[in-house]
């Protein structure tokens, strides 16, 4: 599933494009990317259809394009969004008007933007987990921007439970601290918690929990402040690095708006890295069973504590 890099990668190709941009029409091809808006395509297609688009944000693995009001005369911030979700096997691709139809197809938005022209956002969806949706914008509690990407302190209903990711600016560092010392669980589930942190999924906390040289069964509560900042620091380091490599792309599925596949995925020290030796210690990376997906990680340098509640799964090598 595309992770924080990978739709950070698609919202930042979007947003010059679509910024300023009028929805000259919408075209619904399949119902099933329809699955969290409200009404059916016919409906989805009218109610877009002369919008103007304000911005393009995200918040974790989640992106949206806040729409101007429907009177010009307002001042306030957008209070309507397409809201996307990758899914799966989701693309939000940029293509030239009346460009031939992408495989798996299922929207398509024709624009016109003021300075660049007329171009086309595809929506394409192999296994049809993703989604679109009209959702209305409410005010963030704390008022600070609703994701990264646009300065309005609103978010679409469909993410307000959402927590901000570690590149949020507004992300509090002192909260997710405070939030794993009353968690008994795994360090990894606990980054998997999107109600916790966003937009970390599978691959980023291996790589993470990697880095910071923790076991991903380790007790979250256990974790010393120490250990907890260094953490925090190396999530953030992976992000970015991932950023700038374009994401972690494994098959076509995972491209940016362009379809060009990001290469992170050479940059891997645990993840996918099964029986190869560990990039510190030169031991055999290891995969165990974690909430029906796996993990990877080095025995002998990320050891579980001594004393630790938590059982050590089966190891499996390949």
């Amino acid at each position: 599933m595309p992770e924080l890099p990978e739709v950070e990668v698609v919202r930042a190709g979007l947003a010059p494009a679509v910024t300023g941009a009028t929805i000259a029409a919408v075209s619904v091809f399949d119902e099933r990317a329809l699955t969290r808006h409200a009404g059916d395509g016919a409906q989805f297609e009218a109610a877009l259809t002369g919008r103007r688009i304000r911005a393009a944000t995200r918040r974790g693995k989640f992106l949206w394009l806040s729409l101007e009001p429907d009177r010009p005369e307002s001042d306030g911030p957008a209070r309507e969004a397409i809201v996307g979700h990758l899914g799966m096997s989701g693309q939000m691709l940029l293509r030239a008007p009346g460009a031939p139809g992408e495989r798996h197809e299922r929207v398509r938005f024709d624009l016109e933007h003021p300075e660049h022209g007329e171009i086309s956002v595809v929506f394409a969806d192999q296994r049809t987990f993703g989604s679109l949706a009209i959702d209305a914008l409410i005010d963030t509690p704390d008022a600070a921007a609703g994701g990264y990407g646009s300065p309005e302190a609103v978010v679409p209903t469909q993410v307000a439970h959402i927590a901000r990711d570690p590149l949020d600016p507004a992300f509090d560092g002192f909260a997710f601290r405070a939030a794993l010392v009353r968690k008994h669980s795994a360090i990894k589930r606990v980054l998997l918690d999107q109600t916790v942190v966003s937009g970390i999924g599978n691959i980023y906390a291996d790589e993470a929990l990697w880095a910071a040289r923790l076991h991903p069964e380790t007790e979250a509560s256990a974790l010393s402040t120490r250990s907890v900042n260094r953490l925090l620091a190396e999530v953030g380091a992976v992000l970015h690095k991932a950023l700038a490599e374009g994401g972690t792309s494994f098959d076509a599925q995972y491209v940016n708006v362009n379809g060009q596949a990001g290469y992170f995925a050479h940059s891997l020290h645990a993840y996918g890295r099964t029986g190869q030796p560990c990039d510190r210690c030169g031991r055999p990376i290891v995969r165990v069973s974690f909430m029906n997906r796996s993990s990877h990680f080095c025995p002998h340098c990320q050891r579980l504590p001594r004393g630790s509640s938590s059982s050590r799964p089966r190891t499996t090598q390949e």
